[in-house]
């Protein structure tokens, strides 16, 4: 599609702000309460898997450490090859889930896996353990993701898009919020000197965040509802059956997936944050409660962040939110106080709220409705494909040269990408809209 003279993020703009959204908090309550059900339902279940995995994630990299004597590079390791197999797996998902019009089968199927093979944390003795556990989980997280986000853009209109993945990131957020805080009360019952846990002591906990992981299940197996896409391409046999390729996709859509992937490569294991706020002298038995309020900033940003980037476009918030992202991880290069690390925490919490919500609006504004779960699949590759790469580079450094350098190596590295996105992407909403919402008018 060729290029005019107006901007095509600002032809967004005017089309959203056409929509007469409400303003005010009143009016972004009626907008939540307009969100379909599916949106509930899928933003539960992500909130109970979520509380289930953050009860066990900020007690890993001091269980790897503490316990199984593992160090920064093999924590790189494991965190990077966990992130990595998963993206892979989100690509043939979403891919899968187009061509077959079916969605609810991967994610159900996804969370199945990572509840089953969890537990299992509780008994491991080693590091590569750790590693081929966590793999697993993630292959689990790989089957669902993109089938997920594509029955969220399904769900919904264009000028919903925004609000409908902040809501879903908020509830997921939000699960990263309760499991921390039951993480704090666990190791308050259960560990008798909560500096240094033992490996008993671990076990129990691990068991026990098992729990809200069963009740995800269940709740994704009876009251999600699956996406119209099988339907409507019944209904219209002219739609085009999707192929695990690039041609097709619209060039800022690869564009903006090349600069995702260079950010990416600043954005390894928030373990390092972890391992970051032990060094500044934040207790074993605190880390939860940082965690916990960590997430809720994440919460209150992405409630707000998905609604904004419905009135002023996705870009600028994901430009925005890369910005402060480099920012934080500049200041954790020095922090070396506890509090200073707690503002840190909080700080960067905003920064999801601005992009991760406004990041997956802005793949379905950019392909078409039948290629969603394929763009996703994409999205999450060009995202995890450097997971890997980033975290080994950020646990190299680390033991090289120190955790300033590492630090201050990745915000260099994420302030780049948020200059070239700002430069070379130009979004504007899917061109097939009216083709999908022709389809589902039939129906």
């Amino acid at each position: 599609m060729g290029e005019t003279d107006t901007d095509p993020a600002d032809q967004f703009d005017e089309r959203i702000s056409s929509t007469k959204l409400d303003e005010g908090l009143p009016g972004l309550w009626r907008r939540y309460r307009a969100l379909p059900r599916n949106v509930f339902a899928i933003s539960l279940v992500s909130l109970l898997n979520d509380a289930s995995s953050e009860i066990i994630y900020p007690l890993l990299p001091i269980f790897l450490f503490s316990t199984l004597g593992a160090s920064a590079r093999a924590i790189g390791i494991i965190e990077g090859s966990a992130e990595s197999i998963s993206s892979l797996l989100k690509l043939f998902a979403g891919y899968l889930s187009d061509r077959l019009g079916k969605r609810k089968l991967f994610v159900v199927s996804g969370y199945t896996l990572a509840t089953l093979v969890r537990p299992f944390l509780a008994f491991a003795t080693s590091w590569p353990q750790v590693l081929a556990i966590r793999a697993a989980d993630r292959v689990g997280k790989g089957f669902r993701t993109s089938p997920r986000d594509a029955m969220i853009a399904d769900a919904v209109e264009v000028e919903q898009r925004g609000i409908a993945f902040g809501f879903h990131r908020a509830m997921d957020h939000g699960g990263a919020v309760i499991g921390p805080l039951i993480g704090y009360l666990l190791v308050f019952l259960l560990v008798a000197n909560r500096d240094t846990p033992t490996s008993n002591e671990f076990t129990n906990i691990f068991l026990l965040a098992s729990l809200p992981a069963f009740a995800a299940v269940i709740v994704a197996i009876f009251f999600m509802r699956e996406s119209p896409l099988g339907k409507a391409r019944v209904l219209n046999p002219t739609v085009e059956v999707p192929k695990l390729s690039l041609r097709g996709f619209d060039g800022n859509f690869k564009r903006f997936l090349l600069i995702l992937a260079l950010f990416t490569l600043s954005n390894s294991s928030d373990s390092f944050l972890i391992l970051r706020a032990r060094t500044a002298g934040v207790s074993i038995a605190t880390i939860p409660l940082l965690w916990a309020a960590l997430h809720g900033s994440k919460v209150i940003s992405s409630l707000l962040g998905g609604d904004l980037s419905d009135r002023l476009g996705r870009r600028r918030l994901i430009v925005s939110g890369w910005i402060l992202y480099a920012a934080v991880y500049a200041g954790f290069a020095f922090a070396t106080q506890k509090s200073s690390v707690w503002i840190l925490f909080i700080i960067y919490g905003i920064y999801f709220g601005l992009a991760e919500g406004a990041e997956k609006a802005l793949v379905a504004d950019l392909v078409p409705p039948e290629k969603r779960g394929t763009a996703y699949g994409l999205y999450n590759l060009a995202f995890g494909i450097t997971v890997f790469p980033a975290s080994l580079m950020m646990g190299i450094v680390w033991d090289r040269w120190g955790p300033t350098t590492a630090f201050l190596v990745s915000a260099a590295f994420g302030a780049t990408a948020a200059v070239l996105l700002l430069m070379f992407v130009r979004p504007h909403p899917s061109l097939s809209e009216t083709r999908w919402h022709e389809v589902g008018t039939t129906s």
